[in-house]
């Protein structure tokens, strides 16, 4: 499995190996020493997540202040484009943003860290979308950042506006928005 820091390093794009022929395909998707390699240190996984949308639906972007969630995400039908917001203030790329395809064909996985808001949009007619987390959903102490924040400046591959929860709705603004020291 090939592991690509991408400009905002702690967000590691993962390229599986895969073995394909006319019957179908087989690929390793995660591997705990390979995983553990790249990012640098032990990580659990403790919850995994599905969910299904529709074209132009944008999730995002999510982050827990307490609880904080690892993600590794990954699509299994469709394809989606995937943002990560570094939300730590300490950092040198605080308030940067990156984005990968996620698609069903490229099989491609995005290992998003502790202290990142995460969304995605969906460019496909529909899009499975799979993730490990590292800690439990915690309604209480969820936080959504605003998906169309000009300070950030995401450059969502749609035209139009995507299909929106009503809490991606009310996201916050970067500079009002309770970030991580």
């Amino acid at each position: 499995m090939k592991a690509t820091s991408l400009a905002v390093p702690e967000v590691i794009l993962f390229e599986p190996q895969v073995f394909g022929d006319a019957r179908g395909f087989f690929l390793e998707s995660f591997n705990q020493t390979v995983f553990e390699k790249a990012v640098g240190r032990t990580v659990s996984f403790v919850q995994d997540n599905h969910s299904k949308s529709t074209r132009h639906v944008l999730r995002g972007l999510h982050y827990q202040l307490s609880q904080t969630q690892g993600k590794l995400v990954r699509v299994v039908s469709g394809e989606v484009f995937d943002v990560a917001v570094d939300l730590r203030r300490s950092s040198p790329t605080f308030g940067q943003w990156v984005g990968a395809l996620l698609t069903e064909q490229n099989k491609h996985q995005l290992w998003i860290p502790e202290g990142f808001a995460h969304g995605f949009v969906v460019l496909s007619e529909y899009a499975d979308f799979l993730y490990k987390t590292t800690d439990y959903y915690s309604p209480a102490s969820e936080r959504c950042l605003a998906w169309n924040d000009p300070d950030i400046g995401i450059e969502w591959p749609i035209d139009g506006l995507p299909e929106l929860s009503e809490k991606d709705q009310s996201g916050s603004p970067l500079h009002a928005a309770e970030c991580f020291d």
